[in-house]
């Protein structure tokens, strides 16, 4: 496999949960190193993307990961994915929310490795797509900062003007029939489940084979 950098976006403000999403506690552990620590098995960087004026989180790992700060504030997502690439010092990085507790591990593996060739391989659930797990190569820059100099933040717009490969639901389903992986927290009613979810190991096959 080659070696990948993860980039954790962690700057949403939680305004429904009604409270920052990285620093909420999972069960003994804080979210996002909850996060942090699944993607850990990759070997390189990791980087934590934050919005302007938040503390970076507290998170212990090896290597230590590193803090950015979106570099347009109040943009959306796809700034916080091109804030971590120009960061990163990998050609493939995996992009993945803070909020996404249940990250299979052996999913994330194989988009690794089909991502080569490509600019972005990113799961397809029929009609669904997950642009926040998914995986991103250096070449999207240059086709973000065009859509950035239009006004353009949609994350969808990028897939259109880059290589994609989709990891679609037959494929998804070997490893994650249940599609925990895409479970995010939004609401104290997700946070309650996906706490239940972990206690109850239905999300075993999670766990790095």
């Amino acid at each position: 496999m080659v070696l990948v950098s993860s980039i954790v976006l962690a700057g949403g403000k939680g305004l429904r949960l009604g409270r920052y999403k990285a620093t909420v506690d999972f069960n003994g552990e804080s979210l996002i190193q909850r996060v942090v620590s699944r993607v850990g098995f990759l070997d390189g960087e990791v980087i934590i993307v934050i919005a302007e004026g938040q503390q970076p989180p507290r998170v212990s790992g090896c290597p230590q990961p590193e803090t950015v700060t979106d570099l347009y504030p109040g943009r959306g997502p796809l700034v916080g994915i091109y804030s971590g690439l120009l960061k990163s010092k990998s050609d493939y990085n995996l992009v993945v929310a803070c909020d996404m507790p249940l990250l299979n591990q052996s999913l994330l593996a194989y988009m690794v490795k089909e991502a080569g060739g490509f600019d972005v391989a990113i799961p397809r659930l029929g009609n669904m797509l997950e642009p926040l797990h998914a995986v991103y190569s250096k070449n999207c820059i240059q086709a973000i900062e065009k859509l950035l100099e239009k006004g353009s933040h949609k994350i969808d717009r990028l897939l259109e003007m880059v290589k994609v490969r989709y990891i679609e639901s037959e494929e998804i389903d070997t490893f994650d029939p249940r599609h925990l992986s895409f479970f995010n927290i939004n609401t104290l009613q997700d946070l309650d489940k996906a706490r239940r979810l972990a206690d109850k190991r239905l999300d075993a096959k999670c766990e790095k084979e």
